[in-house]
């Protein structure tokens, strides 16, 4: 559990340091929505942190207000998330234009990391909600992560994730975009009128999903088999 926010803390701040050093040694214009992708994908985290145990703290004195603050906080968490795995689609270098002086090799490592970082909030973000999940739906034990309910909860997170990218790569929305919800409609429906839209959509969605889902079993399962076998360990010490 240690080592993937750490991991994750660091991959950020060298996406942020590559970013920083192609204008500064290649003299080159500051890429600055690279900046803010990095923010906009390591808010989601703070968003479920501060929201859930906030949430979590106020459940024992006011359930109905707790409820309430979590509720909210699933809701944010769920419109911010794909602002992370979103970063996966920064690898078609569209910040390159011709005669750029920044070699490819850079911005090969550039945003490779940049994608890495993201996918690893991903599955960060991603473990944390189903901890809580688990943790108020079933119970503290560790056993309880791969519950059928838990696990489906996390494959619809997935889903969810793959369809906002696609939204966010072809429809051009960010998730403030539902602070106008008329408009934001009209743009969703006409652009799925189209049959090969929704064709495209539901195959982006799933590859996308699936993709994040296999890093997930990747980088959490053995968390998960850790936190099992000190379960297993303080049972038998018992």
């Amino acid at each position: 559990m240690f080592f993937l926010p750490v991991g994750a803390v660091l991959l950020n701040v060298y996406a942020l340091i590559l970013v920083l050093a192609r204008a500064w040694v290649y003299r080159t214009p500051l890429y600055r929505p690279m900046l803010w992708n990095i923010l906009l994908s390591v808010l989601p985290v703070f968003i479920l942190g501060i929201g859930g145990l906030f949430g979590f703290a106020l459940l024992a004195a006011a359930p109905a207000v707790g409820l309430a603050v979590l509720a909210v906080t699933a809701i944010l968490w769920l419109l911010m998330l794909p602002n992370a795995s979103y970063l996966i689609t920064e690898l078609n270098q569209s910040h390159r234009r011709d005669g750029d002086p920044v070699p490819l090799w850079y911005d090969i490592i550039l945003v490779i990391t940049l994608a890495m970082s993201g996918v690893i909030n991903t599955v960060f973000n991603v473990f944390l909600a189903h901890m809580f999940f688990t943790t108020s739906v079933y119970g503290d034990s560790a056993r309880n992560f791969l519950e059928p309910g838990a696990l489906a909860a996390v494959g619809v997170v997935m889903l969810l994730l793959g369809f906002g990218m696609y939204l966010g790569r072809y429809l051009r929305f960010n998730s403030w975009d539902l602070r106008h919800p008329v408009s934001f409609l009209r743009k969703f429906f006409a652009h799925f009128r189209t049959r090969d839209h929704i064709a495209a959509a539901a195959g982006f969605t799933v590859t996308y999903a699936v993709f994040l889902a296999l890093i997930y079993c990747v980088v959490a399962g053995p968390m998960i088999d850790g936190l099992l076998s000190i379960e297993r360990v303080r049972s038998l010490l018992q």
